[in-house]
């Protein structure tokens, strides 16, 4: 494993050296430096080029993710770990959005937060498990949003009818389906591909099962 450069950002002296003595300890690990606050850590980075940031996601001034964010603009190489008591969604995200490629609780064992740094040093993303599910959800949410406004300028009779050719039914089969002249259904298909900018049924039928039409019938 390739010697870690680390650098600790913490608003607390007692945890800094606390994390130093621990980290001081690993073989692979080198601690080049601490800072107190955000600032602090911008103006250490050229002087000592960290290769692993473990910055504390609360601090007065500039917090850690605004820190984090602009740490990874001006050294995008560097991997951020964000350090945090508490598991917030709000930060999680924002640290994440930030650049961050690992968030962890600083309850966590020392030899959890080892692993972390050897995680993120050889490449690699992570996040404490306790928070994965959060990710998940959140990841979901914003699925089943974009999923639903892929559908936002069909009507509800629109929708039923692109279901049904999603599943391959002629005009006259829809028609007959939903108690529609087979005139009125094609005037409905034509609109349809009109609204969601394809050139034809067999596009419509797939943009439907992509964006998973059938969770959004009725609704």
């Amino acid at each position: 494993m390739t010697r870690q450069r680390i650098m600790i950002v913490d608003d607390h002296e007692v945890v800094r050296l606390g994390l130093r003595s621990l980290l001081d300890r690993h073989p692979d690990f080198e601690v080049v430096a601490e800072a107190s606050n955000g600032k602090d850590a911008l103006e250490k980075m050229s002087s000592y080029q960290p290769t692993v940031v473990v910055l504390d996601i609360r601090m007065p001034g500039m917090n850690g993710v605004e820190t984090c964010q602009k740490l990874i603009e001006q050294y995008p190489d560097t991997k951020v770990i964000m350090l945090t008591s508490y598991a917030e969604d709000d930060l999680l995200f924002a640290a994440i959005r930030a650049g961050a490629v690992g968030y962890v609780l600083k309850q966590i064992g020392s030899d959890d937060l080892v692993r972390a740094i050897e995680t993120v040093g050889r490449g690699e993303a992570l996040l404490d498990p306790s928070l994965t599910q959060k990710v998940f959800e959140q990841v979901r949410a914003a699925q089943r949003k974009e999923e639903a406004s892929a559908f936002s300028d069909l009507t509800n009779q629109e929708m039923q009818v692109l279901h049904l050719v999603s599943e391959g039914h002629t005009n006259r089969e829809i028609a007959e389906a939903l108690y529609l002249g087979e005139g009125t259904v094609r005037n409905y298909v034509s609109n349809i591909l009109g609204k969601l900018g394809v050139s034809n049924r067999a596009e419509a039928a797939a943009y439907a099962v992509q964006h998973n039409l059938k969770d959004y019938l009725g609704s």
